[in-house]
């Protein structure tokens, strides 16, 4: 497994995304997720990416599992937290409160098993929380030991910039892809000038650009049904896209899903996709992407066969999107 580097953080490079394994993509099956992370492991990969509210710490409980007979330092967990979820699943806000984020820590590191997180950080800019006070809190815990690195997530170049003025920052994490490319406008520049690296989730657009999705996937408890791309309006066009895609990577001899992963690869040694498998089979697809070196002609033909303006419809609801201060 080839490394790069976030921040003062060196990593695989590629990380793997947790989220999908604890019911936003429908239902997952426990013990296969449990052997893909290990499977993921054993190929190399050691960052683990979770968040405190993926299924209200379901995810970090399934992480614990497989985790229990790994050694500690073979592994980064970065880990999210401040996502406000009711009862019945609904976004309710963000609090980055010091008192509020220092409180999930000593939640996420009962429920992880774990003495220390390696990158922690807010899921979203809470816009009623000076960053400052949110980043200076993560600070205290870095100090304390509790914490080995701090992280951003989905936030702009002056959010970034005022974040970077108090605490050194490892990385971004922000959704990036052939679908969604907006932090190429400024971000990913601000990042670069600061020294931070980052980590892009949403690599294959959920699932959309990976090659296998079709009008009939999809089913209860997959939050994709409500997302734009997936919408019926916007589906058939985003699809012919990926056919589009398929056929240019037969001609390199890749998987479509290998195709995208790759060229979120190319994108730079700072930058470490996050792939979202919950299989071992599709992580040995997302695995292969390691190794495919792409030339600029090929680069360019992928590029070509998604056009980032001909993508339909937002990659999250409006509700969401206005929500996003890397969208501003």
């Amino acid at each position: 497994m080839r490394t790069k580097t976030i921040g003062n953080l060196t990593t695989s490079a590629i990380g793997l995304g947790c989220m999908g394994m604890s019911g936003a993509y429908g239902e997952s099956d426990r013990d296969e997720c449990i052997a893909t992370v290990r499977a993921a492991l054993d190929a190399g990969i050691t960052v683990l990416d979770t968040g405190d509210f993926y299924a209200m710490g379901h995810n970090e409980l399934l992480l614990a599992e497989a985790l229990r007979p790994v050694p500690r330092e073979t592994y980064q967990l970065s880990v999210k937290f401040g996502a406000q979820v009711d009862p019945a699943g609904a976004w309710v806000g963000y609090d980055a409160r010091p008192a509020a984020l220092k409180t999930a820590a000593a939640y996420s590191l009962q429920r992880l098993g774990t003495d220390y997180i390696d990158v922690y950080r807010p899921a979203r800019l809470d816009p009623a929380v000076p960053i400052e006070d949110t980043i200076g809190a993560i600070g205290e815990l870095v100090d304390a030991g509790y914490v080995r690195h701090i992280g951003l997530s989905e936030v702009g170049s002056e959010t970034i910039r005022r974040a970077a003025s108090v605490r050194p920052i490892s990385d971004l994490q922000i959704e990036y892809s052939l679908m969604t490319r907006g932090v190429e406008r400024d971000i990913l520049g601000t990042c670069r000038d600061l020294g931070i690296g980052v980590t892009a989730y949403g690599v294959l657009a959920r699932g959309l650009i990976g090659g296998h999705w079709t009008k009939s996937s999809g089913g209860p408890g997959d939050f994709r049904t409500a997302s734009p791309r997936f919408a019926e309006a916007n589906l058939d066009g985003n699809l012919a896209m990926v056919e589009t895609l398929r056929a240019v990577a037969d001609q390199l001899g890749v998987s479509v899903a290998q195709a995208a992963i790759a060229w979120v690869d190319s994108r730079g040694a700072d930058v470490v996709p996050l792939v979202g498998s919950r299989t071992r089979t599709r992580l040995a697809e997302a695995l292969g992407a390691v190794d495919v070196s792409l030339t600029a002609e090929q680069l360019a033909q992928i590029e070509a066969a998604v056009p980032v303006d001909a993508v339909a419809g937002d990659r999250y609801p409006a509700a969401h999107m206005a929500a996003l201060d890397s969208e501003r």
